[in-house]
């Protein structure tokens, strides 16, 4: 039994990518030594030293497979990032529309789902009041819509707080919901 592993593992570790540092090192440096003095050891010693040679053996399995994962999804990560970009815009009006139901739907951890977003420009939460900013801005510009209230518009697009919308439109645009849609229906210029 303690053979087949030594042969087994010595002949490929290098092609099965087994590190040469921790735990691979150990089990490199186990089964050396056990192929250097086997012939001292009797059957009970070579039975238990196969089951340490298994379990160790087993653990650099594991750590391979986990590297492994962790590349492949590395390589999946843009991909996957696009698909949460598409579904933040078709679900955008949903006012639960939040970190944890995107990952929850998108079956990751929320950490995951942060981790997709290091490298962008905005977080995922502000990516969505963003968007969600930018639709209710188009919107209280549309004269078809200057019947509905700037409440009801910004809930309509997931702002179910009207102050809380309002503070936000006047962050990120310098003038009031009202103060937008006035001068975008007069013509006048609304940037600031």
């Amino acid at each position: 039994m303690v053979e087949q592993y030594r042969s087994a593992l010595l002949d490929r570790a290098n092609p099965m990518g087994i590190s040469q540092r921790g735990t691979g090192a150990i089990l490199v440096r186990f089964l050396t030594s056990l192929d250097e003095h086997a012939a001292e050891c009797g059957p009970e010693e070579l039975g238990r030293l196969g089951a340490i040679a298994r379990d160790l053996a087993a653990v650099c399995l594991a750590e391979h497979a986990d590297a492994a994962r962790e590349v492949d999804a590395g390589a999946q990560a843009p991909a996957l990032l696009e698909r949460v970009k598409a579904f933040i815009e078709h679900n955008l009006d949903d006012p639960d529309l939040a970190p944890g139901t995107i990952a929850e739907r998108h079956h990751i951890s929320l950490r995951s789902l942060h981790l997709l977003f290091r490298h962008e420009e905005e977080s995922v939460s502000r990516l969505i009041r963003r968007r969600r900013l930018e639709r209710c801005r188009a919107d209280l510009a549309r004269p078809e819509l200057a019947h509905h209230s700037v409440r009801d518009l910004a809930a309509r697009r997931g702002f179910p707080n009207a102050s809380a919308f309002g503070r936000a439109f006047r962050e990120a645009y310098g003038l009031t919901p009202r103060e937008h849609r006035r001068r975008s229906m007069s013509g006048a210029p609304t940037d600031h």
